[in-house]
């Protein structure tokens, strides 16, 4: 385990796709780091386990279940976040959804599904916490993209459109926010041993991925670059993965 000094002391963290993989990976980091963190998933059961595993470890969680496309399940998540710990420090954008087929076999629905993941999600998300941050002049917002958001391959149009996107999105808040003192960050992040790919390619080679641990650290050393710096845009890859220069 990676022994931390507690940066993020005081801070109140909120992660979309938290109950596993990389979300699970960045509220441990977090909580090692100081922070009080707030568990957002579709995934109700997992979430609840896995904030309480932390809470278990003398950490300060709470856990929402969320569908993040839909605004009034946002809102009642932000309201009960507020309740709880109160101003949102820190955001991050990680939740994440893929249909992998050709385009002739995808229907409106499944599309739907992955830009209201994707990309409406963090439009909510940031909607409605970028006010607050204005008026503290301070935050951090984390969007989580990918090397789909850099590159193309096959029979995965819909999640290349919405990766692309929410970097330009990412890209878009960093000019408009940091007059207001808020960082905003973009992170490409390469193949990973989590979930979103090992269950859905049981043949891949997890040994040419990066344990989603790796990736949590390169976000805690963003979030923790002092006041006058911010990391727009990094990209962590496997050293192993071949399909990325």
């Amino acid at each position: 385990m990676t022994v931390r000094t507690r940066l993020l002391e005081n801070k109140t963290a909120l992660v979309t796709g938290a109950a596993r993989g990389l979300g699970k990976a960045l509220c441990e980091a977090l909580c090692e780091s100081g922070a009080r963190v707030v568990l957002v998933d579709v995934l109700a059961d997992l979430a609840e386990q896995t904030s309480r595993a932390l809470i278990e470890r003398g950490h300060h969680t709470m856990h929402c279940a969320v569908d993040i496309g839909i605004e009034a399940q946002v809102l009642d998540c932000l309201a009960a976040a507020h309740s709880r710990f109160g101003a949102i420090d820190i955001l991050i954008n990680n939740a994440g959804v893929d249909y992998t087929q050709p385009l002739e076999d995808f229907d409106a629905t499944q599309w739907d599904h992955v830009m209201a993941t994707n990309l409406r999600g963090p439009f909510l998300f940031c909607k409605h916490l970028v006010r607050e941050m204005k008026s503290l002049g301070s935050g951090h917002i984390v969007n989580v993209t990918s090397t789909a958001a850099k590159r193309a391959w096959p029979n995965a149009c819909a999640y290349h459109a919405s990766k692309w996107a929410l970097l330009g999105f990412s890209h878009a808040l960093h000019a408009e926010l940091r007059p207001h003192g808020i960082k905003v960050s973009a992170v490409v992040a390469g193949g990973m041993r989590t979930p979103f790919l090992l269950d859905r390619f049981p043949d891949i080679d997890a040994n040419v991925l990066q344990p989603p641990e790796s990736v949590a650290e390169a976000i805690i050393h963003v979030l923790t670059m002092p006041a006058g710096s911010v990391v727009a845009e990094i990209s962590v890859l496997p050293m192993g993965e071949t399909s990325w220069p």
